[in-house]
């Protein structure tokens, strides 16, 4: 895989935010449920989503930055260097051994010491500082899993049964504020490998719903309401992502006034709930000869517009 800063189009000054903003941009324009037709959309998907995995854990951030590890997470060679043969000495003679380090005359007793942690019981020579040890052995492969969530689920943080590569199943609670996009790590749940298991990545995808839409934390819901509603006031049934509700309607209402279920949306980060707001509006039958004989004899004086110029 590419340099993931690349791979998210970010500089490796980013901020956490700005590397989460960018993931979250590019995870929504190429998830494969929008690019069915396209599986290179699918890859760049998974190179996205890795390259998210690295930068956003902060321990493997800075094993990359500091070549530690490669763009996979992957234990870099500690030895980078290229080239060959015998370097020329500027003191006269030749360097034996080890041409292409560059180094011109540097104890590498130093360098070995630095890479592996001592000289241990060694001596002299420039390999006696090895001291026994050596990079750990790697974890497993992290296995990439998506879970598309209905909306009503994720304002709720319903639980949710998803099937592992091995073809077992276990039971995720949904994180408070989830949204598409929104990543769990499930730790061990990866492929086996000489230092243990990879991790498990679940994507998550929230399923749009026909009548509810999300604002942050916020849902929003159009409230068809009765003339006879909204002249004399009443109370009425509203859904909820909880179950139906009783709601006042004021007296003398008007479309496009809204009101608010407290406690009523999407879990929070910090902790509790957003609100439903309900925007209310009038519903008037079509050609009801009962209604315009109502009306015939009554108008409204006032200038409903006039805020508007007109």
């Amino acid at each position: 895989m590419a340099d993931p800063y690349t791979t998210l189009g970010v500089s490796k000054s980013a901020t956490e935010a700005e590397i989460k903003s960018a993931y979250r941009k590019l995870a929504k324009e190429l998830h494969p449920d929008k690019n069915k037709d396209n599986p290179k959309a699918s890859e760049k998907f998974s190179d996205v989503t890795k390259a998210y995995d690295l930068l956003s854990d902060k321990t493997k951030r800075g094993q990359f930055d500091r070549g530690e590890i490669d763009g996979e997470g992957n234990p870099a060679m500690p030895f980078g260097y290229g080239g060959g043969g015998f370097r020329g000495d500027p003191r006269g003679g030749q360097q034996g051994g080890f041409g292409g380090f560059g180094t011109d005359g540097a104890d590498f007793g130093d360098i070995f010491e630095g890479l592996f942690g001592g000289r241990g019981g060694g001596g002299g020579g420039p390999f006696g500082g090895f001291g026994g040890r050596s990079a750990p052995p790697a974890k497993g492969a992290n296995v990439a899993y998506r879970l598309s969530v209905s909306f009503v689920d994720a304002a709720t943080q319903a639980m949710q049964r998803i099937t592992l590569a091995d073809g077992k199943t276990i039971d995720l609670k949904l994180p408070a504020g989830v949204e598409t996009g929104t990543q769990m790590r499930l730790a061990g749940k990866g492929q086996a490998g000489p230092g243990g298991n990879g991790d498990g990545i679940v994507t998550i995808t929230v399923k749009d719903h026909p009548f509810y839409e999300r604002e942050g934390d916020n849902i929003r819901l159009d409230l068809p309401i009765t003339l006879n509603e909204a002249v004399k006031g009443a109370k009425v049934k509203v859904p909820t992502v909880d179950g139906p509700v009783m709601l006042s309607i004021p007296a003398g209402s008007t479309s496009g006034k809204v009101m608010r279920l407290k406690g009523k949306g999407f879990s929070q980060k910090s902790g509790g709930r957003g609100d439903q707001l309900v925007r209310l509006m009038i519903d008037l039958p079509a050609e009801d000869a009962e209604l315009a004989k109502l009306v015939e004899a009554w108008s409204d004086p006032r200038a409903v517009r006039a805020d508007l110029g007109v």
